[in-house]
């Protein structure tokens, strides 16, 4: 890692990466980044994955004194992520996700928000501005039917939660971290995505912080890791959770 003060860390959770690393989908972060004439670190966190991707990241960073690699062992995504913001030294933390499915150029919308006084700006892909492209309409179709859920039961006024592609101030990240409860110490087994994005945006409303929803662009990337049916079950449990969580004040203590 550099020693330079850190404006921006770049969070990248990774399990099973192969076939992403062959696509490329990382080259244009450092160039990218470079031109911005800002002080910034990436830092990829392997969720213990099985295949090739821990030796590829080794060979990519190798010799780049800002990019950083985290092994753990499989813990899921979002521990995966939890503990890649904890290692952030920068003073805006953005979390990406490796496919890229938003491109990182896409940051300076988000930055731009965080610069007028918002302590978050977060990617949608739902709101006016905004660009999907290559997405089965089941897939949106289930994504607006979560957002419904989410947004009837805990979340109110966000219309896309799930987008990977989130920038945060550094004290936003101190104060919601430690204040998760379903997802404070939450492992699982496989590939499961989860919804701490919906616990850290029900904290940061409820800890009355500054959010802005920004439009961006985002593809999908055709994916074999999400089981529709069981993990949207899955997820609406675990949204369940948050407000049942709230209910009986375990965010108060």
């Amino acid at each position: 890692m550099i020693n330079k003060k850190i404006f921006l860390s770049v969070v990248i959770p990774a399990y099973n990466e192969e076939e992403n690393f062959k696509k490329g989908v990382l080259k244009n972060i450092d160039p990218f980044l470079k031109r911005q004439n800002l002080q910034y670190e990436i830092i990829i966190v392997n969720d213990g994955s099985t295949d090739k991707t821990s030796k590829l990241i080794e060979d990519l960073i190798k010799n780049k004194t800002n990019w950083g690699l985290i092994n753990l062992q499989h813990q899921g995504k979002a521990a995966t992520i939890i503990a890649g913001f904890k290692k952030s030294k920068g003073d805006l933390i953005l979390f990406t996700d490796f496919d890229q499915a938003t491109p990182i150029s896409e940051v300076n919308k988000l930055m731009a928000k965080v610069n007028k006084n918002h302590d978050l700006a977060i990617g949608s892909r739902e709101i006016k501005g905004s660009k999907r492209q290559k997405e089965p309409f089941y897939r949106h179709l289930m994504g607006k039917c979560f957002n419904l859920i989410v947004q009837s039961l805990i979340v109110k006024g966000i219309y896309d939660t799930q987008c990977g592609f989130k920038l945060f101030t550094k004290k936003a990240i101190k104060k919601i971290i430690p204040s998760l409860v379903v997802y404070k110490n939450k492992k699982v087994s496989d590939a499961y995505t989860g919804a701490l994005d919906v616990e850290i945006l029900f904290l940061a409303k409820k800890f009355k912080l500054k959010i802005a929803e920004v439009p961006v662009v985002w593809t999908h990337i055709k994916t074999t890791r999400v089981n529709p049916i069981k993990d949207s079950l899955r997820m609406f449990f675990d949204v369940v959770n948050v407000r049942i969580a709230d209910l009986f004040g375990k965010y108060n203590e």
